[in-house]
């Protein structure tokens, strides 16, 4: 499931994910979020946390993931990754020069420091 992060700076959108990730928390919680995010602010930021909670990802979760990256593509000026997971950190850092914005990757023990820099 993914679960909204509150008070953070209106264009910063900030997710959880808990437990498997599925299609209809696309659609159900980051596509508004985003979209909402998008309607207020020219370039927005992600902040994606991917704790010890979080399980994996459903396959067709993948594809909305796929499908929603496609669309929201340029929209990002910074996207900052939270996880422990060592598989995560390396596919963001191989697929993160492609992006348009900046992207970095925190450990989970340093989300302080990864809310701070993607809200500055």
């Amino acid at each position: 499931m993914l679960q909204l992060i509150e008070n953070l700076p209106g264009n910063v959108v900030g997710i959880r994910a808990i437990g498997e990730v599925e299609d209809d928390d696309y659609e159900d919680v980051l596509v508004p979020a985003i979209e909402a995010a998008r309607a207020e602010h020219e370039k927005i930021r992600l902040l994606y946390v991917l704790g010890e909670e979080f399980t994996g990802y459903e396959a067709d979760a993948m594809l909305e993931d796929a499908k929603l990256g496609a669309r929201t593509f340029t929209a990002y000026d910074k996207i900052a990754v939270v996880t422990d997971a060592t598989w995560l950190q390396r596919t963001v850092k191989a697929f993160g020069w492609m992006m348009p914005g900046e992207v970095r990757t925190f450990h989970t023990d340093a989300l302080d420091d990864a809310t701070g820099w993607i809200s500055s």
